[in-house]
């Protein structure tokens, strides 16, 4: 295995949960800088999640109980407008869940074919 489950997570999974919640924050009708301004990001790094230059490796909204935590967690961003370490913390907790239920084990297969799913129970047992 040359690519850890702790690098999936933070160059693959974080960036593809933060870019959903871009998605969900601009689907509610939230301009780029407002969305900048909520998520303590640049209006770039908005743009950047929007054009899919970044974060686009993962479709979170394929797995429905994660989106609903995005879901859930945009709404509570724009109502009680977080720190962002509060936001942060969400965002490692639901890369975690990912990690936890394998919905990342076919990925991590993909970018590092040395990675056997069907023996590797890795993430499962730190996380599951």
């Amino acid at each position: 295995m040359k690519t850890n489950a702790f690098e999936v997570a933070s160059r693959y999974v974080y960036p593809s949960i933060r870019r959903r919640l871009v998605e969900v924050l601009r689907e509610k009708g939230l301009k780029q800088t407002e969305i900048a301004e909520l998520l303590h990001i640049t209006q770039s790094a908005v743009s950047r999640y929007l054009k899919m230059d970044r974060g686009a490796f993962i479709d979170v909204s394929k797995f429905p109980d994660i989106d609903a935590e995005v879901t859930a967690l945009a709404e509570k961003i724009v109502r009680e407008r977080p720190s962002e370490y509060k936001i942060h913390s969400e965002l490692v907790k639901m890369s975690l869940e990912m990690l936890g239920r394998g919905y990342v084990c076919a990925f991590h297969s993909k970018i590092d074919p040395e990675v056997n799913p069907s023996e590797c129970n890795v993430c499962l047992e730190l996380f599951g």
